[in-house]
């Protein structure tokens, strides 16, 4: 409670009430220093993902911003005319030792996904010292898990979709190179997803800007390694050992366990119901902990 009671008092917790998808998104513990993600107004109705920080203790955390970009969403006045708070992505984990990846979703301005000047709709690399950025890869919805894989030298990231085309993607490190090759994952050019409503006339307009091809390769994109329609609410992915993960659901309500083959094809993936929301796991010697949403229990 400690903790709570000095992020409320660091974030202006008036922005509960103004009904926009104010959010902690995820917390990352690193070298005795904690790590918030949180939707921020950054200016009157104009939103993005921001990070804050403080040296760990258990009485008095003093937090500071390490992130918070100048660019922002705003709710009303956007290109495409739709806003979702929800679509912001957050997901944190720790690079290396100056380093922490965070994902930001296009909160449903989905050109800004393909915007190379935009943060959103990326994973960007913070430097932990001064806050400084640099994208790492592009062409994301709203990436919601994210596992670096240390002994594989690979980034696991999960994507929730439209209208079905949950996707979990494979970044590898050995290909991130500077700003100007950054890898695109095709939001929202491809996805194997619709968009809400499907191909209906009132969609056409958004169908011509944002096609959703149903190939990422055949468009000059990294194809996704499993996609899922209908969609499951994809959350979060962990590592168990060796070639075996295990990723969890929301909507689904179900764990995922699968082997990630060395052609880094997902073989023999097998669901197992829990029938309750999960928003989070974490796997500790030998432990599977699960976080779950509609109890608000572990």
């Amino acid at each position: 409670s400690q903790i709570k009671n000095n992020i409320d008092n660091f974030i202006n917790i008036k922005q509960f009430n103004k009904g926009k998808g104010f959010s902690l998104k995820d917390l990352l513990i690193s070298k005795n220093k904690i790590f918030i993600s949180y939707t921020e107004e950054i200016k009157e109705d104009c939103w993005n993902t921001s990070v804050i920080f403080g040296e760990l203790n258990y009485q008095d955390i003093k937090f500071e911003k390490l992130f918070s970009p100048n660019e922002c969403v705003h709710s009303k006045q956007n290109i495409d005319k739709e806003f979702e708070a929800l679509q912001s992505g957050g997901r944190m984990v720790v690079f290396d030792n100056n380093h922490i990846l965070l994902t930001i979703g296009d909160y449903r301005s989905r050109y800004l996904a393909q915007n190379y000047k935009s943060i959103n709709g990326k994973l960007i690399k913070i430097n932990v010292d001064n806050g400084n950025h640099e994208i790492i890869s592009m062409g994301h919805r709203n990436q919601q898990g994210l596992y670096f894989d240390i002994d594989k030298n690979i980034l696991l990231a999960t994507e929730h979709g439209p209208k079905g085309g949950d996707e979990i993607n494979i970044i590898e490190i050995n290909k991130i190179s500077n700003n100007k090759n950054i890898l695109n994952y095709g939001w929202a050019i491809s996805s194997a997803g619709e968009h809400y409503g499907g191909k209906q006339k009132s969609n056409r307009s958004k169908y011509k800007k944002y096609p959703l091809f149903k190939s990422h390769s055949d468009h000059g994109f990294i194809e996704p390694i499993k996609s899922f329609v209908p969609s499951i609410g994809i959350s979060q992915i962990q590592k168990i050992n060796n070639n075996n993960y295990v990723f969890s659901s929301l909507k689904d309500e179900s764990l995922y366990f699968f082997e990630l083959s060395d052609e880094k094809k997902i073989n023999n993936l097998q669901r197992v119901e829990v029938f309750e929301r999960i928003r989070d796991i974490r796997f500790n010697q030998d432990k599977l902990y699960l976080f779950m949403e509609d109890t608000a229990s572990i």
